[in-house]
């Protein structure tokens, strides 16, 4: 979580001021960070979770074994819906997901919490 709230302040958010920055722990133990890129056109828009992920994979990593995210808002916040599918294709549903709020509380629930009907490809050996 530390990693994550150092780069918050890299988010590109000029249209919502919803800054977003995530940290993934991959299977090697290295940590990779991300931050929400968003774009004038909102379709286009690139998420914090899903930036450090593809951070991950292009350095080598193949399973995600924890993600961290923040927003330094008042309430921990969630992973959207595709940031979920995201999470689960590359982390195991066990595998833990952590938001913060500015007071410092701390939520923390699993990636097959977040996405209990996952689509999942047959090359994971899991079928849906």
């Amino acid at each position: 979580m530390e990693r994550a709230r150092a780069v918050l302040p890299n988010a590109h958010a000029p249209y919502s001021d919803f800054r977003v920055a995530a940290a993934v722990l991959d299977d090697e133990g290295r940590v990779h960070l991300g931050v929400n890129v968003e774009n004038a056109s909102y379709g286009l828009t690139n998420c914090a979770e899903r930036v450090a992920i593809g951070v991950a994979i292009a350095a080598g990593a193949k399973r995600i074994r924890a993600v961290a995210v923040t927003a330094a808002k008042l309430h921990p916040i969630a992973p959207c819906g595709a940031c979920r599918q995201v999470i689960r294709e590359f982390a195991d549903a066990d595998a833990p997901v952590a938001s913060d709020a500015l007071d410092g509380s701390l939520v923390v629930t699993t990636a097959g919490e977040l996405l209990p009907g996952a689509f999942l490809s047959l090359v994971q050996g899991e079928q849906r």
